[in-house]
């Protein structure tokens, strides 16, 4: 039994991290389930695919059923592979879907009740935090240039910092993302991360030739690791082997929709 379990209603497939304790709902999204067409069938919860934004409301509003929120209470990212990690609330609500998202924001974490956190993905690795003493929640894309700046080190900061958790009462979810046996890159991806990790980030690159293979869920478990955090639970699925299950950008050159990984306080 695995970290990450599947979870269905009807059509609408995610995934759970078992791992999780109870008070927080949460999910990450496959691409079933949603009324998206063509190339972006079924569940794409990006607006800027190239989706209408009447299937993407629709595709929140199905999952919103089966985990229990609405889509007024979504929040979202505007990544731009930063560091860059921001508190929102309830006052936020609402930004992405019916107003802008203004600053660039690749984390966000909350303690209130009802705001659901979104982070987009399609090959990055998606992660999200709970605190179940101090009851606050956070989420953060790390592509690999964010993973380099440690995003997911960053995320615990900002829970520390913003609501006083301790990072060892903090459970992390690393979600599905391209694995090392398709991340495939050149010099620059495994230069980027030894310079900000030093020789730990080594255990995660393999290289092959003139290419390099890189680990991004063990650089985020070193992230975490260092920034205190044991209580860590990671996805085995690869975005890349599996594209009739997950959106890839790798697999489909960019014609793909996201994947969304939400989370919230209930």
């Amino acid at each position: 039994m695995g970290d990450f379990a599947d979870r269905k209603k009807d059509s609408l497939e995610y995934e759970i991290c078992r791992g999780f304790p109870a008070g927080a709902i949460h999910c990450f999204t496959t691409r079933y389930g949603g009324v998206s067409q063509g190339y972006l069938a079924s569940l794409n919860l990006g607006l800027n695919r190239g989706d209408s934004r009447e299937n993407v409301l629709r595709n929140y509003e199905i999952l919103g059923n089966a985990l229990g929120f609405s889509v007024e209470d979504l929040v979202f990212t505007r990544q731009t592979h930063t560091d860059l990690v921001e508190r929102v609330g309830k006052s936020n609500r609402g930004e992405g879907l019916f107003r802008p998202v203004l600053p660039e924001r690749d984390g966000l974490v909350t303690d209130e009740p009802g705001v659901a956190l979104a982070i987009f993905s399609a090959d990055c690795t998606p992660v999200l935090f709970y605190d179940p003493v101090r009851r606050a929640v956070g989420g953060c894309h790390a592509g690999w240039r964010g993973m380099a700046k440690g995003i997911p080190a960053k995320t615990v900061q900002a829970m520390e910092r913003e609501y006083g958790c301790k990072p060892e009462n903090i459970f992390a979810a690393i979600g599905p993302c391209i694995g090392s046996c398709c991340f495939e890159t050149s010099e620059d991806v495994p230069r980027a991360m030894l310079e900000s990790l030093g020789e730990e980030a080594a255990r995660a690159i393999t290289q092959k030739g003139e290419k390099y293979h890189v680990d991004l869920k063990k650089l985020a478990k070193i992230w975490l690791e260092r920034a205190g955090v044991s209580q860590i639970f990671t996805s085995g699925d690869c975005t890349a082997c599996l594209p009739e299950k997950y959106w890839s950008h790798r697999v489909t050159h960019g014609e793909r929709g996201s994947q969304a990984a939400i989370i919230m306080l209930k």
